[in-house]
C-alpha cells in the first residue's frame, strides 16, 4: 500500500474544532488496529498449521500455556487470559480433561467456581509445543532488537490498559 499520510494520526481534540483525519488519509499501513489484526491473524494461522502435528488446537494451546505458568485459575479467568469465549473454553477444557491434560475441581471457598490446573501429562504436552511457539515468536520479531521489543511490549500494555474490560 502506498504511503500517503504525513500528519499526526493521534490528533487529540483541543475543543472539538479540529478535523479528524479520514481512514483514506491515514491509510491501513498507519492504522494500528488493522496492523494488529493482520499480525495476529497471521500468527494464529501459522500456529494452527504447526499445532496440527500435535493434534492440538489454538484454544487448547492457549489454555495449556496459561496453565503452565499458573497454579490454577477459574474458567472465567482462563477465558479472559486465552481471549476465548467462555463457551468455547468450556468445550476446550472438556477435551483437555478427556486427554488427561487438565483437571477441574470446585474451589474450596466457593463450590460454584471450578479451578482448572494442568496435569503432568498436560505440562509435558505443552513442553513439546513450546519450542514451536518460541521459534514463531523469534520469526515474528526477526530484525527487532531487544530494546525495541521491550518498548513495544510497554506500549502494548498501555493500549491494553486503555481498552480492557477486565482487571486481568
Amino acid at each position: 500500500m502506498e504511503e500517503r499520510f504525513s500528519g499526526a494520526v493521534l490528533k487529540r481534540s483541543q475543543g472539538g474544532s479540529e478535523k479528524r483525519p479520514t481512514m483514506g488519509e491515514i491509510g491501513l499501513n498507519h492504522f494500528a488496529p488493522y496492523l494488529m489484526n493482520r499480525i495476529m491473524a497471521r500468527w494464529n494461522s501459522n500456529m494452527a498449521e504447526e499445532l496440527r502435528e500435535y493434534d492440538m488446537t489454538t484454544a487448547k494451546m492457549r489454555a495449556l500455556a496459561i496453565l503452565s505458568i499458573s497454579s490454577s485459575v477459574s474458567i472465567n479467568e482462563l477465558s479472559v487470559f486465552a481471549v476465548t469465549e467462555q463457551s468455547t473454553m468450556s468445550r476446550t477444557l472438556d477435551s483437555l480433561e478427556q486427554q488427561g491434560f487438565i483437571r477441574r475441581q470446585p474451589r474450596a471457598e466457593d463450590m460454584r467456581v471450578r479451578d482448572v490446573s494442568i496435569t503432568e501429562d498436560g505440562r509435558a504436552a505443552f513442553e513439546k509445543l513450546w519450542p514451536t511457539m518460541y521459534d514463531l515468536l523469534l520469526q515474528m520479531f526477526d530484525g527487532v532488537e531487544e530494546a525495541e521489543y521491550r518498548a513495544f511490549i510497554a506500549t502494548l500494555h498501555k493500549v491494553l490498559h486503555n481498552i480492557r474490560k477486565h482487571e486481568i
